[in-house]
């Protein structure tokens, strides 16, 4: 797949996306023999032969991204230095590559959660401004009212003194033995909010997963533990 030569050198670890840019502006960049001016240029990273003053470039880890099922008690990082199951060692053994999760999901919670190496994806999946909505399904224990539900809905005042925003909450079935089952649809990404919302309405979670991220579900074939591939322009 082709792509900008300056991005390509800055995958390698040859510079930043700018300082890339100057390089090639310099002439110091030859690909397949020729010298290449032009930044944008767009080359095969794959088949290509890319040098910087002579010397090939390293070759670049390929974008991957996978859809992971996070099971209950493991923990949304990298590595634990109480040595805490993480989503790495979940999967460090049958992918090469190295993926870092995206967001958070806190140990106590299972479901969707994204894995990748792209920085692209990732910055447009985290960062505030692209407001990309999140769906969980909670199942929550306490006397149930409508007024709970106004409650839920916010905002509601977190223990930092945030205050969230109003939030769509549907109950998906009826109270049996004061058990409800509810569906949030958050924008935000505020540390361990639905339980702090919940609490606010003296209601206890029982169970929380994450079942969607923007129009990515997860895959209801899929058990803790397991995961899939995805095409970054799916998400």
């Amino acid at each position: 797949m082709e792509e900008r030569l300056q991005n390509i050198l800055a995958r390698a670890g040859v510079a930043s996306r700018r300082g890339a840019a100057e390089i090639v502006k310099a002439g110091r960049v030859r690909v397949d023999g020729a010298v290449v001016m032009e930044p944008g240029c767009r080359v095969d990273a794959e088949h290509a032969r890319i040098t910087v003053d002579f010397e090939p470039i390293q070759a670049a880890e390929r974008k991957r991204t996978i859809a992971l099922y996070k099971p209950v008690g493991v923990l949304s990082t990298m590595s634990d230095p109480f040595g805490g199951t993480t989503v790495h060692d979940l999967v460090k053994d049958k992918i090469k590559e190295r993926l870092v999760p995206v967001g958070r999901l806190d140990k106590d919670s299972e479901g969707l959660l994204l894995m990748t190496n792209d920085g692209d994806l990732a910055l447009r999946l985290t960062h505030p401004r692209y407001e990309h909505e999140k769906t969980y399904v909670v199942k929550v224990a306490g006397r149930w009212s409508e007024d709970k539900l106004r409650i839920l809905r916010g905002p509601v005042e977190m223990p930092d003194g945030y205050v969230t925003r109003p939030v769509p909450v549907e109950v998906l079935s009826p109270t049996r033995n004061n058990v409800t089952i509810l569906e949030f649809r958050l924008k935000e990404g505020r540390k361990r909010q639905i339980r702090y919302m919940c609490s606010a309405a003296h209601l206890v979670v029982l169970e929380l997963k994450r079942t969607a991220i923007g129009a990515l579900c997860l895959d209801p074939r899929m058990k803790p533990g397991e995961w899939r591939e995805i095409q970054s322009d799916k998400i």
